[in-house]
């Protein structure tokens, strides 16, 4: 939607879905993560991360955020720099439909892609729509289809084949910010309880919460966290990050030293989990009886928590899908193939994969931009 509204009159914009905009729609919570504050290249993971700058640069988290003032969409910061529309998400889509509106760019919904050619001028495309196969002739073809991340939604890789059709290389794609999962089912009896905790991955660490699932381990420093693990890999979680945990358990010896150890554990954690961390590490006796060696053992334990997820929840769950379309293959500039100068790939679809938090939808907006940009200028 981004591109056909910069790219001027003649565009025409094909989605297999019955409405425009489904991954907007439920995003957020149906409040629509729109961008993020602090969005910068930091925030992104790919086999070449200054790629993004350009687009970044050009196109800004303040110029969408301008774009969507211009609409008078009322919005708010939640955490982190996250910004939310106040209503509903189906407002980002009503304000980028009057944007393809107003550039003069079709819709065609419930249309299904199929033979692409090209004759050395132009690019042929088999639409299938209403049982009808229409087959259109463009000079130009921008692929926006994303990633293969929630495929009840209809989600595929139809931009991998399009650029392997032409020649493009694809980093193999896997699911990012998804839900980490344990064969054992350790977790179950803890399923719905969460606590704030810093969770490190490759050496990257993230300060939210982790949510306990039936099947494993969720939460924003979860999701954040699993787009840097790799199958095999262990993760860290640090249960007490706002706090050094043996020297607050000393202090509380000196003053509540007959409590029970795992009651005042609870004063830090909550008690389901005490209790299950007590099933790894020793947590019985009252205070008064833990010499400064063993707190600082179980401050350890607590504080370097360290499991191997057998796995991810996949593609089913998974909110973005890591790797993609090779940088390598693109302009940063225009987002055009190198190769095929007329050939774009933007968004999830391209190796460029942001954090939680709006970073994902201002890679959308920044690089339709520049892809619109491009076929706009003469």
């Amino acid at each position: 939607m981004m591109s056909a509204a910069h790219a001027g009159p003649g565009v025409l914009v094909v989605d297999h879905a019955k409405a425009p905009g489904e991954k907007i729609r439920i995003s957020g919570g149906g409040r629509c993560n729109f961008t993020n504050m602090h969005t910068s290249p930091e925030n992104f993971i790919s086999q070449n991360k200054h790629f993004c700058k350009s687009a970044l640069g050009r196109y800004s988290q303040w110029d969408f955020v301008s774009l969507v003032d211009a609409h008078r969409i009322p919005w708010h910061e939640k955490t982190l720099g996250q910004l939310f529309c106040d209503n509903s998400a189906k407002d980002i889509i009503i304000m980028l439909r009057a944007e393809m509106d107003r550039a003069g760019a079709q819709l065609w919904l419930r249309t299904e892609v199929g033979e692409i050619t090209h004759d050395g001028r132009n690019f042929h495309i088999n639409l299938t729509r209403e049982g009808r196969t229409t087959r259109v002739t463009a000079r130009n073809v921008v692929v926006a289809s994303g990633g293969k991340s929630i495929p009840k939604m209809g989600a595929t890789g139809l931009a991998y084949r399009i650029a392997e059709q032409f020649g493009l290389n694809t980093i193999a794609p896997r699911p990012g910010l998804v839900p980490l999962t344990f064969s054992d089912d350790k977790f179950k009896p803890l399923a719905g309880v969460a606590t704030p905790a810093r969770v490190t991955a490759h050496g990257i660490s993230f300060d939210e919460a982790i949510l306990f699932t039936h099947r494993g381990l969720s939460g924003p420093a979860i999701l954040q966290a699993s787009s840097y693990w790799d199958e095999g890999q262990t993760i860290s979680i640090n249960l007490t990050p706002q706090a050094n945990l043996c020297d607050a358990l000393r202090a509380e010896r000196q003053i509540s030293g007959r409590k029970a150890l795992s009651t005042v554990m609870s004063h830090y954690l909550p008690s389901r989990l005490v209790a299950h961390l007590a099933t790894e590490i020793p947590l019985n006796g009252n205070l008064a009886d833990q010499s400064d060696a063993a707190l600082l053992a179980i401050s350890d334990s607590v504080q370097n928590w360290v499991l191997t997820p057998t796995g991810s929840e996949g593609y089913r769950t998974a909110e973005v899908t890591l790797g993609g379309v090779d940088t390598d293959a693109l302009s940063s500039k225009t987002m055009a193939a190198k190769t095929m100068p007329r050939l774009y790939f933007i968004g999830e679809c391209v190796d460029m994969t942001g954090w939680l938090g709006g970073y994902n939808f201002q890679w959308a907006w920044s690089s339709g931009w520049a892809a619109g940009r491009a076929i706009a200028s003469p």
